[in-house]
């Protein structure tokens, strides 16, 4: 018989855009939210959560755990498979603890780092992953050296573990990359269709990939009843990838009214990912990588925020994904911190638990806290609506479940 805990005390944010409730007991049973009641069963065991704010846990729709090594060092081929295994579980385990119930991984792991969380062999979130990038050669996804063979590059690969990026160049090699990346377990497909920060011999304002190129990929993905999001800074770039039936825009650092008019209306989302532009402009040596890249993040820090609001007054729907990279990922939630100053805490949380959801395809399973969805549940010291930098320090975390399993904190506080 499966244990019913309750779960009192706390202001309840469910994560639907509702205001805060107070004297809501959230009822938990068989990993799933069985209800929100005034009082706990009888039968219950009862978390004394006084003090707190219960959020949904987290969602995380922009992460890499499969560059959790030193960058320089694993584009070069220098991290030894056991090293780069180690790190990818390090990072998952501290995004579970720090309340990051689910993420969508958009560069590289396969599936079966997918399968070892899964399993429970080791922490972690629920994962969705893109499998490897598809990029055109010399592109966005193509770390390598000038110098260096094209066919160098995908021999690089470690079946099971981590694929950074498939080359596609026509529409038949783009068809081809796909297919490859949903055998290895896809959930999604993530395509580069503009320059990266962290590219080499691109810049922001190059378009990558033709319109026929991408379309491709979204009629492989369409077929398989799921979807294409695309890297995508400039807005001729996002033009093309909207034309080709892209659904999600990452990152969006120059989005324009008329482009964001075009988002809304062909019902894509974006992703902006403050976190990582912060990160590079802080510490760039931290994720190995050199300090002229902090000039670069700053001007893609500035036109993410901007790109934030004129996607606001648009109307696109608009998720949170942090784009940490590099070892030690930390402080996940800062990318919420960071929101919250553009869209104010509960937008920012929304961005993160329901519009992550639905962006992810897992809006009848996760991102709300209601009945019958999964008991996937984060209870903060204090109001992160009152003070968001609460989002961002793991040390205000009181508790985290996943599937109605405690995963950080302690339930010592029964009444």
């Amino acid at each position: 018989m499966e244990a019913v805990l309750a779960l009192a005390g706390a202001t309840v944010v469910d994560g639907t855009g509702a205001g805060p409730r107070h004297g809501r007991v959230v009822v938990v049973e068989g990993g799933r939210i069985r209800g929100l009641a005034r009082e706990a069963p009888r039968e219950a065991e009862v978390v004394d959560l006084t003090g707190t704010t219960l959020i949904p846990g987290l969602i995380d729709a922009h992460s890499h755990f499969g560059l959790s090594s030193d960058m320089d060092a694993l584009a070069a081929g220098q991290v030894s498979a056991a090293e780069i295994a180690a790190a990818i579980f390090t990072t998952a385990g501290r995004a579970l603890r720090e309340g990051f119930t689910t993420v969508r991984d958009v560069g590289g792991i396969d599936v079966g780092v997918v399968r070892a969380i899964a399993s429970g062999a080791v922490p972690g979130p629920r994962v969705l992953t893109s499998g490897p990038i598809l990029s055109q050669t010399g592109g966005g996804g193509h770390y390598a050296p000038g110098w260096e063979p094209v066919t160098a590059w995908e021999a690089r690969d470690l079946p099971g573990l981590l694929g950074l990026s498939l080359l596609a160049d026509g529409p038949d090699a783009m068809r081809r990359a796909a297919r490859e990346a949903f055998r290895r377990g896809a959930d999604f497909l993530k395509l580069m269709v503009t320059g990266a920060v962290l590219a080499n011999g691109d810049e922001l304002d190059h378009t990558q990939l033709s319109v026929e190129e991408i379309a491709v990929a979204v009629a492989e993905a369409r077929a398989r009843n799921t979807y294409v999001t695309v890297h995508a800074h400039n807005n001729a770039g996002i033009r093309n990838a909207l034309e080709a039936g892209a659904l999600c825009v990452e990152h969006g650092s120059r989005l324009d009214e008329e482009t964001a008019a075009a988002m809304r209306r062909s019902g894509a989302s974006l992703v902006p990912t403050l976190s990582v532009a912060h990160q590079l402009i802080t510490s760039p040596a931290a994720v190995g990588l050199p300090p002229e890249m902090a000039g670069r993040a700053r001007v893609v820090l500035e036109g993410m925020e901007q790109a934030v609001l004129v996607a606001m007054a648009e109307g696109v729907a608009i998720g949170s994904g942090s784009d940490l990279i590099g070892p030690g990922q930390a402080r996940r939630g800062a990318e919420l911190v960071l929101k919250s100053a553009l869209m104010g805490p509960m937008a920012a949380l929304e961005s993160a638990t329901r519009v992550n959801a639905q962006i992810l395809g897992l809006a009848e399973q996760v991102g709300t806290i209601e009945p019958g969805k999964v008991a996937d549940l984060m209870a903060l010291d204090g109001s992160p609506l009152e003070d968001p930098e609460i989002f961002g320090d793991p040390d205000r975390i009181r508790l985290v479940m996943r599937a109605g399993k405690t995963v950080s904190g302690i339930l010592d506080h029964m009444i």
